[in-house]
């Protein structure tokens, strides 16, 4: 394997599949059976979950609530999606525990950077829910954060495109496909990789980041194995 140990992030919405809302139950057995392919294959996995099948915090705040309140009930909302697939992958006999950033024993772990390192060496799946503990920062800055604490070798992002593209692949046709652009030409041409705070965060850390569809099967594998799927960026 290229990389030994990685954070997944995977956003609340691909939970959803064709549902409008919630957990999507064959989308949940589908990820974790891309999970348990690179468990199998010897890499240590960490896992960052989005809340925006259930809650979306800034959303919230647009219909009124208290922004700190509405980030608050979205870091409940990636503690359920985390228990989710915990549970998944504990059914088929894989080792998975969920970390949180606030204090919410026994639903999950308080997060400790040296157990979860310590967990991940052993085999465990571990999914750190909660985002950062912090209201005002999203689910991509706390998994730039925990990847980058940890030690992981990249910072993988699965999402629905196949990459990074120079426009919005859905709405352009002219949209143009990198295979590999640094941090720097990213912010150049003003591309939303991630938010800002997570991407600056990578970059001031050294910390690669792969762009990719985990919607396509085997992509996940391949994408640790060292194939070239979906984008990589990384410091020049």
């Amino acid at each position: 394997m290229k990389y030994k140990r990685v954070l997944l992030k995977l956003s609340g919405e691909s939970l959803q599949g064709s549902d409008n809302y919630g957990i999507n139950q064959e989308k949940l057995c589908y990820y974790s059976n891309q999970i348990k392919e690179i468990v199998d294959s010897g890499t240590e996995v960490s896992i960052v979950m989005g809340g925006g099948n259930i809650f979306r915090g800034l959303k919230g705040s647009e219909r009124g609530f208290d922004r700190i309140k509405g980030d608050q009930m979205g870091m409940l909302a990636t503690v359920i999606n985390s228990l989710a697939l915990e549970s998944e992958l504990m059914s088929a006999n894989y080792s998975a525990r969920v970390f949180t950033s606030i204090r919410m024993e026994p639903v999950g772990e308080i997060y400790d950077r040296d157990k979860v390192v310590k967990e991940m060496k052993e085999g465990t799946v571990c999914i750190m829910a909660g985002g950062t503990g912090n209201p005002f920062f999203t689910t991509d800055t706390a998994a730039a954060l925990r990847a980058v604490e940890t030690g992981c070798d990249a910072l993988l992002k699965g999402t629905r495109v196949d990459g990074v593209y120079s426009d919005d692949p859905e709405k352009s046709h002219q949209a143009e496909k990198f295979d590999h652009i640094s941090f720097e030409e990213a912010i150049t041409r003003q591309l939303r990789v991630m938010d800002q705070t997570a991407f600056t965060m990578c970059r001031e850390n050294n910390m690669p980041i792969i762009v990719f569809n985990i919607n396509n099967p085997g992509n996940l594998l391949k994408v640790v194995s060292g194939h070239k799927v979906g984008t990589l960026v990384y410091n020049k």
